[in-house]
């Protein structure tokens, strides 16, 4: 039987959430409490949807992508489910990026969340650390605030690829009542109009 995760949004195909076209999948949960989160109304562990690794994975594979980009909430309070993911859309030749508020340090070291090593395993790309409205940067693509890391833990993709340097990018998908922006960090809901 497939892992579950408890789902808070997805985007099938976006450009604001990592490098080229990509599946982004927020998961609903945070065990932090960042002042100023750009997604405060993902930090409850109650609420999203309830959906197998094997119906996210088919979803990806038939989404034309280079990846997948795990978001949150907090992808780490949900390492072994999305390790599983991860590993099965690694074999079909895409590539993962992870947006956290852990720092790498801590991921690898004593008191890491279950299954952090198994989906660090996993993972091209690395967004590190706790977001700090102080040091808030419209800078750095792909990143809120200064103190954090964007990590290249494979061979995947690297530093001097131009996409690395490009300005942020925001997308605002309407869907009926519903409102979704993605990309470029913003403080406040991003579902409710």
């Amino acid at each position: 039987m497939s892992p579950a995760l408890s789902v808070a949004t997805i985007v099938a195909r976006t450009e604001a959430e990592g490098p080229g076209h990509r599946y982004a999948l927020w998961v609903q949960g945070c065990p932090m409490r960042c002042p100023g989160c750009c997604n405060p109304e993902l930090l409850q562990f109650e609420g999203g949807t309830l959906r197998t690794v094997d119906e996210i994975f088919e979803e990806v594979m038939a989404s034309d992508v280079e990846g997948i980009s795990l978001l949150g909430g907090e992808p780490f309070a949900a390492a072994e489910a999305l390790a599983t993911l991860a590993h099965a859309v690694r074999r079909q030749g895409r590539s993962v990026m992870v947006f956290t508020g852990y720092t790498l340090a801590e991921l690898q070291g004593e008191g890491a969340p279950p299954g952090a090593d198994a989906l660090l395993a996993e993972t091209d790309l690395l967004v590190d650390g706790r977001y700090d409205k102080a040091t808030h940067t419209t800078r750095r693509r792909w990143i809120g605030s200064d103190n954090q890391v964007l990590h290249f833990l494979t061979e995947r993709y690297h530093p001097d690829d131009p996409r690395f340097s490009e300005p942020n990018t925001l997308e605002i998908r309407i869907d009926g009542d519903r409102v979704l922006i993605n990309g470029f960090p913003i403080q406040g809901a991003r579902t409710r109009i």
